[in-house]
């Protein structure tokens, strides 16, 4: 390949990615601590759970030691086989203002979780909902904060995306990039400003409607098949013409998704052919130009050595640089560890081997998520 065209294939994305992973540095808005208003709408906690046992304890007892006045807290039980109710029930300790409750069969046409949550939404009262996970901790103040931020911003959905807990090695090569696709690929300005669908980004950890706006884009009864259900409603709102907001949560609210490897593949797996229009093709397009950017550089770095080309040996050295630091970067942004930018290559080939489980379900129809197979619907 000519040099100039190289230079130009490799580094254009990639001074983009640092232009605009910059750029949400200084913009991304933060979550903070508040104080409570005088006009404190009622937020309904809607979670829904199915074998939880191992974290339901603990996001109860967090929920109950928030200070937020106006607050009903709803748990599903989906079908659990661990006895999720039961331990969420012994932690509420008879708090008048939470809530188990069993859900119903899940009928034709729906999964699991949009059952669930729909289910949610039809007992809630509230002004607001936020719909969250089981797994999600909450720190003192955060469902204020959370509220006082929606009201600053208006927002008709906001979404505050968590701080991720990664402890072993699988957890912190993938886990991240979740962040670093949002902080490096798209500008927070775009998604609260430009109208259209496609500047739109939502993580179902943390979501907080307006009642008027879930009702007003369907609900989960509009997407009862979409496993993306925060995407979906993330581009139902742009096209109602409804406010998106994002928000860091920056440590007021945190999670941690997987404990291992295993975890981690089956989690991603389920959810990137979704996330890339449920086409196969445009999947190995995306895998194959990650590692153009990040994996082949390290190539053509040996390469330059070995054959003592400087010119190559140059570019690629720069071009590694340059995607470290992004990937530094949005770790720093979004409160990980900044040495595993240098792994950035062995997170791509491990992206790599979720992208082809998910081609490999896809196909043979053995997606599978909490012994339920799932639909191929975006």
């Amino acid at each position: 390949m000519d040099m100039s065209a190289f230079v130009l294939l490799l580094f254009v994305p990639l001074v983009i990615f640092a232009l605009i992973a910059s750029l949400n540095a200084l913009t991304f808005p933060r979550l903070k601590r508040t104080s409570l208003t005088r006009h404190n709408p009622r937020l309904s906690v809607l979670i829904p759970m199915r074998n939880e046992a191992a974290v339901i304890a603990q996001t109860v007892r967090s929920l109950l030691a928030q200070d937020y006045p106006n607050l009903e807290i709803l748990l599903l039980d989906d079908g659990s086989e661990d006895g999720s109710a039961e331990i969420a029930r012994d932690a509420a300790a008879h708090a008048p203002h939470l809530k188990v409750f069993s859900g119903q069969p899940l009928p034709p046409g729906w999964l699991g979780k949009t059952w669930a949550c729909h289910q949610l939404s039809e007992q809630a009262g509230g002004d607001y909902l936020l719909f969250t996970d089981a797994d999600v901790r909450w720190e003192a103040g955060a469902l204020t904060a959370l509220i006082s931020e929606a009201q600053r911003t208006r927002a008709d959905l906001l979404v505050a995306w968590p701080t991720q807990i990664a402890q072993t090695w699988s957890e912190r090569l993938v886990v991240p990039l979740m962040a670093f696709s949002i902080l490096a690929y798209l500008p927070v300005l775009s998604v609260h400003h430009l109208p259209w669908p496609i500047f739109s980004a939502a993580i179902g950890q943390c979501l907080l409607f307006k009642r008027t706006a879930y009702q007003q884009v369907g609900g989960h009864a509009a997407i009862p098949d979409h496993i993306l259900d925060d995407m979906a409603f993330a581009h139902a709102i742009k096209r109602h013409r409804l406010r998106l907001r994002m928000v860091d949560a920056n440590h007021l609210i945190q999670t941690r998704m997987y404990h291992n490897w295993q975890q981690v593949r089956n989690g991603f797996a389920k959810n990137i052919l979704a996330g890339h229009g449920n086409s196969v093709p445009l999947l190995l397009l995306s895998t194959l130009f990650h590692w153009w950017l990040f994996i082949f550089p390290w190539c053509g770095l040996i390469i330059g050595v070995l054959t003592g080309q400087a010119a190559w040996l140059f570019a690629c050295l720069a071009a590694i640089l340059l995607a470290i630091l992004i990937r530094a970067l949005t770790a720093a942004v979004s409160h990980q560890r900044l040495l595993d930018a240098v792994f950035m290559p062995v997170s791509v080939f491990l992206m790599t081997i979720i992208a082809l489980q998910a081609i490999y379900w896809h196909f043979t129809g053995r997606r599978e998520w909490k012994g339920r197979i799932l639909t191929n619907k975006g």
